[in-house]
């Protein structure tokens, strides 16, 4: 479980005793654990944080488990996301299938069943998470959010990162102006500021590494 160590898990819950229960227990594995007491503060953490792994309740106030991931996978399709409930029932199930999550668990949540799901998403996480070749000699690590060239790490603001982050992580398509404003502005983007951090970017790597697509948004230019 070493691989755990640098990863980023959210924990949601309502239930303040589940949660802190949770969280001290996955803390003895993983450095960057945190939490969310209901779905409205969890997707707010999201947006914040930008977690690798997402743990969380269905029945929650404000915003359930399943309208939360709804409003996430509108920009983000690749977190990995995983739901404990004590509420085993079927429409959520189905909801929680549509919605590309890794797994249903039903709580109380034993040791054996979470260190493996745990396990899965970390391995697929690294293995997704290895450094990526941007034209122009490049190389981002994704896992680590750093950017270098040769063995310069390139300074990025917390906008810059996410929108290369965004990009990196759906590099074989174009990705949209509003999932953009969704991912990198919670929302509220203009032209003028998505085409100034496009501008800032292609200073800092190259004109060639985000290419244009008309209509549509923006694409990373990656090499291998």
């Amino acid at each position: 479980m070493k691989n755990l160590k640098n990863i980023k898990i959210l924990y949601i819950d309502d239930e303040q005793f589940i949660r802190e229960d949770a969280v001290e227990y996955l803390s003895f594995y993983c450095d960057n654990v945190y939490e969310a007491n209901d779905g409205l503060d969890g997707l707010e953490k999201y947006k914040e944080l930008k977690p690798d792994i997402i743990i969380t309740d269905i029945k929650m106030p404000k915003l359930n488990g399943i309208e939360m991931i709804k409003e996430i996978r509108k920009s983000d399709k690749n977190t990995k996301i995983v739901i404990a409930t004590a509420f085993l029932e079927t429409s959520y199930l189905l909801e929680a299938i549509e919605l590309g999550l890794i797994k249903y668990l039903v709580k109380p949540i034993m040791e054996d069943a979470l260190l493996p799901v745990l396990e899965s998403c970390t391995d697929d996480i690294i293995q997704k998470s290895s450094i990526f070749n941007i034209y122009g000699g490049y190389k981002f690590d994704i896992l680590n959010q750093t950017l270098f060239l040769n063995k310069e790490q390139i300074a990025l603001t917390k906008k810059e990162l996410h929108f290369l982050e965004l990009l990196i992580k759906n590099s074989k398509r174009a990705v949209k102006y509003d999932e953009f404003s969704n991912y990198v502005w919670d929302g509220y983007m203009t032209e003028d500021s998505l085409r100034a951090i496009v501008r800032e970017l292609r200073k800092k790597i190259s004109k060639q590494s985000i290419k244009n697509i008309s209509g549509i948004g923006y694409q990373i230019n990656l090499i291998g």
